[in-house]
């Protein structure tokens, strides 16, 4: 288990991790080892994670989530898989853990009798100034 927060936790088996070969420079080993790691984990099949946390985190996921649900993380950073493998865990469970964190609901507000007459005296005093701008006939 991956604990993410103190209620939430992730099974291992629901992840599905491939070895890839990393682009970018590398040396030889870019060419003969499969460093680089793509870290799937399927939202919409996962029973642990609530409903509200995931549809937060399909839309915080973006591109990364596929039309099936699946989210893919590539990590590519490090030379090692097992530093890419802990990094794309890492930013699984930072991801989920971003989510977990419910928004505020907005509260509705109107602005005071004040903040309206100071608007209204501001949009004056910037009609004033573009007047005086004009160029004036001369009384010659």
């Amino acid at each position: 288990m991956i604990r993410v927060t103190d209620q939430i936790s992730i099974d291992e088996s629901d992840l599905d991790e491939q070895f890839v070969r990393a682009s970018g420079p590398g040396g030889q080993n870019v060419n003969k080892l499969s460093t680089a790691v793509e870290l799937r984990f399927d939202l919409r099949g996962s029973s642990k994670l609530p409903a509200p946390l995931r549809i937060r985190l399909e839309r915080l996921a973006g591109r990364r989530l596929t039309k099936d649900g699946v989210l893919v993380i590539r990590a590519e950073k490090y030379r090692t898989q097992e530093l890419n493998r802990a990094d794309a865990r890492a930013r699984l469970v930072a991801l989920i853990a971003q989510a977990a964190i419910a928004p505020k609901p907005r509260i509705k507000t109107r602005p005071s009798r004040a903040a309206k007459e100071r608007r209204l005296k501001a949009k004056s005093h910037r009609a004033d100034v573009k007047r005086n701008r004009r160029a004036r006939p001369s009384l010659d």
